[in-house]
């Protein structure tokens, strides 16, 4: 007999979201074995150290050793920043492409419909933001880490936000309300 919830495993490709961190770590591993470096020695060359960031610290895993590819990056709120800007901007930065823009199109085209009616790409969330001040949703790109750790990218407003929360003891609800309040009543309304 099946565990409930076996079927949606075996979903096709696109119809069926659920967040998987072991997917975000295979990517990762992959990246280490395909370029021949670790992780982090590799996001340093391609993107922290292009980008001008400062100090970097990547949890990795008790059993492997690996850079933990899902979870425990954690970045000064300036260089998050750096990567709002980055994708806003095409994935040039500097006069200097970092990342192919058919790239970054790609990614952040819709790739399946959540339950809750948000989109996801390729490891970003994509939904739109309804500030009362606002004449139409704000449509958004995101990166969404537990805790209340948030990127948004707000391409029509020119706008990138970076948010850090501690609320890891509160249900994922909880935290997106924080969240969506901080944008929807304060950032928004401020611009």
């Amino acid at each position: 007999m099946l565990h409930p919830g076996a079927a949606d495993c075996c979903a096709e490709p696109g119809t069926k979201w659920t967040y998987c961190g072991g997917a975000t770590a295979i990517l990762g591993r992959l990246i280490s074995n395909g370029t021949g470096e670790d992780l982090l020695a590799y996001c340093r060359r391609v993107l922290f150290d292009p980008l001008g960031f400062g100090p970097v610290d990547w949890a990795k895993g008790v059993g492997d050793g690996q850079y933990r590819a899902a979870s425990g990056l954690r970045l000064l709120p300036r260089d998050l920043l750096k990567i709002g800007e980055l994708v806003r901007a095409g994935g040039a930065w500097g006069g200097r492409q970092i990342v192919p823009r058919d790239w970054l199109t790609r990614v952040l085209a819709p790739a399946v419909v959540m339950e809750n009616g948000g989109r996801y790409g390729y490891q970003w969330y994509l939904g739109a933001s309804f500030a009362a001040v606002l004449p139409h949703p704000e449509r958004w790109a995101a990166g969404i880490g537990w805790g209340g750790q948030r990127l948004y990218v707000f391409p029509a407003l020119d706008l990138v936000v970076a948010q850090y929360c501690g609320n890891y003891d509160k249900p994922a609800a909880e935290q997106r309300r924080i969240n969506d309040a901080i944008i929807d009543e304060v950032v928004l309304p401020g611009i």
